[in-house]
C-alpha cells in the first residue's frame, strides 16, 4: 500500500457488486483533532488582538485552508496575508499534534472492520499533506491504501475533486463508494462527487436529507449500513 497522493490506482473494483470502498475525512471524523485546529486560530488571534468565538468557529470548520484564512482576515481587518496567516496556524497546529492524536469513538473498530473484510479504505482531507503525515503517526497508515490531502489537487472540498478523484485512483464508481464526513464542507463534496454520504457532525450540525444518513458518532456505523447505503442507490 502507499500513501503518496500521486500513485498510480491501487485497485481495481470496477467488477465488485455493492460497496466498493469507503473514503473517510480525518479531522474530526477519525480523528479528534477540530479542538486542535480551533485552539491554534483562538490564540494566534489573540496575541494579535483579536478574540474569535463560537460563530467564527461555524464558519472556519472543516476547511479548507486558504477559505478559513480569507474569512479570518475579512473578519478581523489583521495586517497579514491569508497565506502567511495560514503558515502561521499551521505551525501552530503542527505543535499541538506533537504529543500524538486521539482517535473518534468508533473510528480503530470501523477501520479493523474494514480491513477484516478486505473493504479498500481512503483518507480524503482538506488538511495539508505533512499534516496528514504526522496524523498517520496515530491512525496507522498501513490501514489506508492511500491518502489525499487539500494542497495537492487544484480543487479541494467542498468541490467533489478530491473525492472522484479517490474513486478513480480504486477503479470505483462513486455511488459504491461510501464517504464518511463530519463537516457541511465535506458532506457537500462527497454528495458532489454522486457518493452515498455518513455525516457524523463534530462541530457545525448537519441536517439528515435524501442520500445523506446523518449519525452521532462512528460508533454506529458498521459494515452492515455501508452497504445497505449503497445498495438503495444502486
Amino acid at each position: 500500500m502507499t500513501t503518496s497522493s500521486t500513485a498510480a490506482p491501487a485497485l481495481d473494483l470496477g467488477h465488485e457488486p455493492g460497496l466498493q470502498a469507503v473514503l473517510l475525512d480525518m479531522d474530526g471524523t477519525l480523528v479528534d483533532t477540530e479542538d486542535f485546529w480551533w485552539q491554534a486560530e483562538v490564540t494566534l488571534f489573540a496575541e494579535l488582538g483579536h478574540r474569535l468565538d463560537e460563530q467564527d468557529r461555524a464558519h472556519v470548520v472543516g476547511g479548507p485552508m486558504a477559505r478559513v484564512m480569507e474569512y479570518l482576515v475579512a473578519r478581523t481587518g489583521v495586517d497579514i496575508a491569508p497565506a502567511d496567516l495560514g503558515a502561521l496556524v499551521n505551525q501552530r497546529f503542527v505543535d499541538l499534534l506533537a504529543g500524538g492524536v486521539p482517535l473518534m469513538p468508533g473510528a480503530e473498530r470501523l477501520l479493523n472492520t474494514l480491513a477484516a473484510h478486505g473493504v479498500p479504505a481512503a483518507l480524503v482531507s482538506a488538511s495539508h499533506r505533512h499534516v496528514i503525515d504526522i496524523v498517520l503517526r496515530s491512525l496507522g497508515a498501513e490501514r489506508f491504501a492511500f491518502t489525499i490531502g487539500g494542497d495537492e489537487l487544484p480543487r479541494t472540498k467542498p468541490f467533489p475533486d478530491p473525492y472522484l478523484e479517490a474513486a478513480r485512483r480504486l477503479g470505483a464508481e462513486p455511488a459504491r463508494c461510501v464517504v464518511v464526513e463530519d463537516t457541511p464542507t465535506g458532506v457537500r463534496a462527497g454528495e458532489a462527487a454522486g457518493c452515498p454520504v455518513i455525516a457524523v457532525p463534530s462541530v457545525a450540525p448537519i441536517e439528515a436529507a435524501p442520500g445523506r444518513l446523518v449519525v452521532p458518532s462512528l460508533e454506529q456505523v458498521d459494515l452492515e449500513l455501508l452497504r445497505s447505503l449503497v445498495a438503495s442507490r444502486v
